[in-house]
């Protein structure tokens, strides 16, 4: 007899971790499956920034930056341990193909969508000024600039696990290495999934009233094995960033700045004691699971950072390793690639199989918003009486009762104040738990310090 759930969610990135925790709360039975590890695929390949997404301005696409910066406010609040305050700089040169007083109304529309603001406005700055924060920066040509204020996630992937652990403790079965591989449609209805553990080898057959595809670049794959034909709805691109040291002239706060070979903003980060740099974006339809920084984006972005701050004089022998990632888009075959939308988008395939859904598009930032705008939709699907929305106000549980928490830490013997920062840095008030493991495993937390 096969196990019965209200929803099955296939893909343990962002959005199917919050969606998860979101119908476990909300008292469906759950199940969501992860044919690798946790938040390795497209959440681990970001910019790890929960940002509004400034450069949407320019696309028009103002309800996305208004959703961005609303959930930016909530994460920042209910993700307090992951998610910290991030001050970005973007300079203004005399070529620059973004002007001063674009630049300013792009700053003061932020600011304007950016209701209940729990983060200072923009302020405007002369050359000097600029120079003055941050001398490594290339004098020649600059005009001024503007700092604004967002958000960094240090470890996307351990977001997801955070709603992974939440998920499971309101009653979700969660399980990673298991590999769906076949959706069951009869009379246009999803009957069941199977799915294939890949260590122990053993296959298994469940039934689900709702299936959601969140399988991000992989959608379209996991789309292949319903047996009806279902036409490809994926049109994914491309982003590399390349990790580097402390170089000569870094920045001590983010940049966002125009590349001078096609105007294209990317991002140079202090991250993790390191900097990170990117991003590109160019059209992919290989296998996301191969995709790779390719030697003309690693040389675009080392160039690009060595025009911006000459003092670095990067070189490939400087980067500690380079990474890539296929961001899940619709399919767009027109115009430049950093026009296509990154609002999510919602596809119910009742006509070919009722109950089945899938999620295109999605941004870390916006993963809550989604969940519960997915989990509305499932509800009304199912035609039952669930409870309301829950993680509206619910902190993930990292982020309760963290004051309490680091007394009990600090006094905790051989804990080293940089210790304590940097454990409750990923897993805030749950970083009690692991100090203890040291008493199991004398020299764990002299490891960690170290």
């Amino acid at each position: 007899m096969k196990d019965e759930y209200d929803i099955a969610i296939i893909g343990g990135g962002i959005n199917g971790a919050g969606i998860a925790r979101d119908a476990a709360l909300r008292g469906l039975k759950v199940i969501l499956l992860e044919k690798d590890d946790f938040g390795s695929g497209t959440t681990s390949w970001s910019s790890r920034l929960i940002h509004g997404g400034l450069r949407y301005l320019e696309y028009g696409e103002i309800p996305l930056v208004f959703e961005s910066l609303h959930e930016r406010r909530r994460l920042r609040k209910l993700a307090s341990h992951l998610v910290r305050e991030l001050k970005l700089s973007i300079p203004i040169y005399k070529d620059s193909r973004r002007s001063k007083f674009i630049i300013r109304l792009g700053m003061l529309a932020y600011d304007l969508l950016s209701i209940g603001k729990s983060l200072p406005t923009h302020r405007m700055l002369t050359a000097r000024e600029l120079l003055m924060e941050e001398p490594g920066l290339r004098e020649e040509g600059l005009t001024g600039g503007a700092q604004y204020f967002d958000a960094q996630v240090t470890f996307a992937e351990r977001l997801v696990l955070e709603n992974v652990i939440a998920a499971r403790e309101a009653g979700a079965e969660v399980r990673n290495y298991c590999s769906v591989i076949g959706i069951n449609v009869r009379d246009r209805e999803v009957r069941s999934i199977q799915f294939v553990d890949q260590i122990s080898g053993r296959e298994t057959e469940i039934s689900a009233r709702v299936v959601v595809n969140a399988a991000g670049p992989w959608v379209d794959r996991v789309l292949a094995t319903v047996n009806r034909e279902i036409e490809p709805v994926m049109g994914g691109t491309k982003g590399s960033h390349i990790i580097v040291g402390r170089f000569a002239g870094a920045p001590s706060s983010a940049f966002y700045v125009e590349a001078r070979k096609d105007g294209r903003p990317f991002f140079v980060i202090p991250w993790n004691d390191q900097v990170l740099i990117g991003t590109t974006d160019i059209r992919y339809e290989g296998d996301p699971g191969e995709v790779t920084a390719s030697d003309e984006e690693i040389d675009y972005l080392v160039a690009e950072t060595n025009a911006v701050f000459p003092s670095a004089n990067l070189s490939r022998k400087d980067i500690h390793y380079a990474y890539a990632g296929v961001r899940p888009l619709p399919r767009h075959d027109k115009g430049p690639e950093s026009a296509i939308t990154r609002k999510h988008i919602i596809l119910n395939h009742r006509r070919q199989a009722k109950g089945l859904i899938s999620i295109i598009g999605g941004k870390l930032t916006t993963y809550r918003n989604l969940a519960e705008i997915v989990v509305n939709k499932v509800v009304r699907e199912i035609g039952r009486d669930f409870a309301d929305c829950q993680t509206r106000d619910q902190p993930l549980p990292g982020s309760i009762d963290l004051e309490s928490t680091t007394k009990i830490i600090v006094a905790y013997p051989g804990i080293q104040t940089r210790c304590v920062a940097r454990l409750q840095s990923v897993y805030g008030s749950r970083a009690e738990r692991v100090v203890k493991l040291s008493a199991e495993h004398p020299g764990f937390v002299d490891e960690a310090q170290t």
